[in-house]
């Protein structure tokens, strides 16, 4: 026991410098602040060149044209970002951010629970607002996100969490959003040692897989439609999606599996409906565009399929748009490299979308997706004050410079550990 005691007082004090670097939760705003003669791009298209942006008790009151509109600035303390610009906080949908910090590491992945229907699991409650990772994506204006549960055909409930509190309770925004699913594949397959090659071939189960997840279905909406005297945990957290109050997110690879998902979701009378899908949703974007599926695509800095053209993975947000197909923009991978998600934009705008289109892939249409555009994704007048100011431009790595950054109106400390870590070294390697 003495040894374990000695241990543990060791890990304290060598980890002590490091938790001091953490940025403390912010306090609530306790004045009312103006963003006085800079660019901002409002999130749905529109651009005010030179604007005047106040907010107040974490809403917004006052987004307008200082060319045009003259205020009495009294009362609000005035920040000068003139030459800078002004953007709605970007969101980050369909992540495990804040369930897992070391992807290496098991002991630090809290994101899968054990089952196969589990829409009853809740991302809320596992949200870890003491993570690492949150704090290097706000230094790119990434300040919402979407964090979901994973694995299982049906891996639980999402919430969407602002990327600052003290726990759960302080940084959730929109608890429950919707529930997703992987929708059965088609084609399966395995990799063949002898030839070392992947060997595809049809999935014999998936006549049983769709069965079971109709019958799974078709037993919570009988459940949600008719009185009851007990409660049924994975029942109950399905009630959301046949009145409305929740999203189904379907992650679906197969051009068929698309097409078929949705068309169960409809059957089941399931109004609102997110396609999580990759260069296939191309092959349908008619279908999609014509029954208002929006898609949210993986990271866009990606390598084409075989027999795709290089580009495409880039030009895909341009190209479902054109089709009529809303669209917004997520991150597989290394989840510390989810603060990329504005330069995936800025490829989206450089290869065929524009500026102020790929802007709103990461603003308003994120904010559509999950059901929080009345709160977030623009610059509007009452509207949550989540929002940020860059140097430049914020979807390029060379001009994305974050000075100021503010959740429901908090000002929010931007500098974490990887910055303090750079001006400690600097400041010792420059003097040699």
């Amino acid at each position: 026991m003495k040894k374990l005691a000695l241990y543990m007082v060791a890990v304290a004090i060598l980890t002590a410098p490091a938790m001091a670097q953490l940025p403390k939760p912010a306090a609530p705003q306790a004045q009312a602040i103006l963003l006085k003669g800079g660019m901002a791009h409002l999130g749905n298209g529109k651009v005010i060149k030179n604007a005047l942006i106040g907010f107040d008790e974490g809403r917004i009151t006052l987004v307008a044209d200082a060319t045009r509109v003259k205020i009495d600035v009294a009362g609000y303390q005035v920040i000068d970002i003139n030459g800078q610009h002004v953007y709605p906080g970007f969101i980050l949908p369909n992540t495990n951010l804040g369930l897992e910090e070391v992807g290496a590491l098991d002991a630090t992945k809290d994101a899968n629970e054990v089952g196969s229907l589990k829409p009853n699991v809740r991302s809320l409650v596992a949200y870890n607002t003491d993570s690492k990772i949150p704090p290097t994506l706000r230094f790119n204006g990434i300040l919402m996100a979407e964090t979901t549960p994973m694995g299982g055909r049906i891996s639980g409930t999402s919430s969407v969490m602002n990327l600052d509190g003290w726990n759960w309770e302080d940084a959730v925004l929109k608890a429950d959003v919707g529930v997703h699913m992987s929708w059965p594949s088609r084609m399966g397959g395995h990799f063949d040692f002898a030839t070392f090659t992947f060997k595809r071939e049809p999935n014999k189960r998936y006549p049983d897989q769709v069965k079971e997840l109709t019958t799974f279905f078709n037993e919570a909406k009988a459940y949600a439609a008719t009185g009851h005297t007990t409660h049924n945990l994975k029942f109950e957290a399905m009630k959301g999606l046949f009145d409305g109050s929740k999203r189904l997110y379907i992650k679906a690879e197969g051009v068929k599996e698309i097409v078929e998902s949705v068309r169960f979701a409809q059957s089941l009378g399931i109004a609102h409906i997110v396609m999580l899908a990759g260069t296939e949703a191309l092959d349908v974007a008619p279908f999609l565009a014509e029954n208002k599926i929006p898609v949210v695509l993986p990271n866009v800095h990606s390598l084409p399929g075989s027999d795709q053209e290089m580009a495409l993975p880039y030009e895909l947000p341009a190209q479902l748009t054109k089709a009529g197909v809303s669209v917004t923009l997520s991150h597989n991978g290394m989840l510390a490299r989810a603060r990329n998600l504005p330069f995936y934009a800025g490829t989206a705008a450089a290869y065929g979308l524009g500026q102020e289109a790929a802007i709103q892939l990461v603003t308003l249409n994120a904010a559509k997706v999950l059901g929080i555009a009345d709160q977030v994704g623009t610059l509007e007048e009452g509207k949550r004050a989540t929002l940020f100011v860059s140097k430049g431009d914020a979807l390029d790595m060379m001009t994305n410079d974050v000075t100021h950054a503010y959740i429901d109106g908090k000002t929010i400390q931007l500098e974490g550990e990887q910055q303090a870590l750079y001006k400690r070294y600097t400041e010792k390697y420059s003097k040699e």
